[in-house]
């Protein structure tokens, strides 16, 4: 099948795996193939690198000389990165210590102030998500309403969320896409047919998987708060952000008595983490760059249209590499043709999918699978009901567990030729009976 999408040259690619730290080698300097970049991403170098440089720093921001101006700078910057991420305008950035950190107290303010009986979210929300929804709803006497999960699909059609909505809807919380199924949401559609018939309503979205793969624009939309994790985004581990609305960010919230009504900072902020933050915006506008005219990354009028454009490359590759692993190459089957296994809730629209796929093989639990995966140095991970991460989201799409398969815009499509023949390697060795004892777990 012709593979339509329009992905990095060779010559980007290499460039781009240079960016990035242990795309094809483990710590240990062994091959390796890393497709689990749905539990954190690929760290870029000069994300790392820059967040020890400005961590190193004793200085403190908001001072009267150079380094504690420098180290304000960067916070400033980095606030005004996360608004380039969503196209957002005004309001607050709240930093957290993790993106779950950062949902539960999203959910806590508003919960508390929002006019309504009832509150409304999908089976396949991210536990911060949705255990935040579902403590809240209780202690604030509300009604909990969730929208189901299509099973062919992955997803949650627009209108199952839309048809829970009423005048008396409080809080919508909806993720911008799925961490297990890669299905996209139309969030657009679902916000603006929302406050249609609810002007009154808060809305929560969910970015956090959603934000290394695609676009983000919530311009227009009226969103109250959106959040996402550097770690899952090239950058690093240890902080959470969220923008938030003009209308939610002077909600009364935890703050200290002094400071003004929309600041959420809670202590010393970390300009560390900020400078991180930057630097992946910088990566990606750069990325951006060869499809515009712009040379300058850091004005703000160019900084968010060459991300944008940087995103949308990225999107496109990736959905080149999704149509490699589904459907294979001419040196390769892909994962729709190979007997022995099976593409989970497989959406035949990737325009709607992020590049992450479910497999489970015929005679191969997932347990076993995942360690016959990785003694060939490929490294996937399994998404099971018995975790509370996915019981809920797998026992909705009618699955008891899967092999999550994640690779990032780093990879190319050798390495998605590599993963295919390896799995083909797995399926005629289990079914000669080569394979190594099967756990008993």
């Amino acid at each position: 099948m012709l593979n339509k999408y329009k992905m990095f040259t060779r010559k980007e690619q290499n460039e781009i795996k240079n960016k990035f730290y242990f795309v094809d080698k483990d710590i240990s300097g062994n091959y390796r193939l890393y497709f689990n970049n749905s539990g954190g991403s690929f760290r870029l170098k000069r994300a790392e690198e820059k967040f020890h440089e400005v961590d190193s720093i004793p200085d403190c921001a908001g001072q009267p000389y150079s380094v504690s101006q420098y180290l304000l700078d960067t916070e400033q910057k980095g606030k005004e990165d996360v608004r380039i991420i969503f196209n957002a305008r005004g309001g607050a950035v709240y930093p957290g210590y993790t993106a779950s950190q950062v949902m539960f107290e999203l959910v806590r303010v508003i919960s508390e102030h929002a006019a309504g009986s009832n509150m409304v979210t999908s089976m396949l929300e991210h536990p911060s998500a949705f255990d935040a929804v579902s403590y809240y709803a209780e202690k604030t006497q509300c009604e909990l309403r969730v929208a189901d999960a299509d099973p062919l699909t992955g997803g949650v059609d627009a209108e199952a969320i839309l048809s829970l909505i009423d005048k008396n809807t409080a809080l919508l919380c909806v993720m911008a896409a799925s961490n297990i199924s890669g299905y996209i949401y139309d969030i657009k559609k679902i916000v603006t047919r929302a406050k249609a018939i609810n002007p009154d309503i808060y809305i929560i979205v969910d970015a956090v998987q959603h934000a290394p793969h695609g676009v983000l624009d919530i311009s227009g939309l009226n969103i109250d708060a959106i959040n996402f994790a550097p770690y899952k985004f090239f950058g690093v581990k240890g902080a959470g952000f969220a923008f938030i609305s003009d209308r939610a960010a002077g909600l009364v919230h935890h703050k200290l008595k002094g400071k003004p009504d929309a600041d959420w900072e809670l202590g010393t902020p970390a300009p560390a983490h900020y400078a991180a933050l930057s630097e992946v915006v910088d990566y990606i506008c750069r990325l951006g760059q060869k499809d515009t005219d712009s040379e300058d990354i850091s004005s703000k009028a160019n900084r968010r249209t060459l991300f944008a454009a940087g995103m949308d490359r990225i999107a496109e590759h990736e959905r080149g590499l999704l149509h490699l692993l589904l459907n294979g190459t001419d040196k390769v089957q892909g994962l729709r043709a190979v007997q022995g296994v099976t593409v989970c809730v497989d959406n035949g629209d990737l325009s709607r999918r992020n590049l992450i796929t479910g497999i489970v093989f015929d005679d191969l639990n997932c347990t076993d699978a995942v360690r016959e995966f990785a003694k060939r140095n490929v490294i996937v991970h399994e998404r099971a009901v018995s975790s509370l991460y996915s019981q809920r989201i797998l026992t909705s799409c009618e699955l008891n567990s899967l092999i999550r398969v994640s690779p990032l815009h780093c990879h190319s499509q050798e390495d998605i030729e590599a993963f295919l023949q390896i799995t083909r390697d797995i399926i005629a060795e289990s079914r000669t009976g080569r394979l190594s004892a099967p756990s008993m777990t």
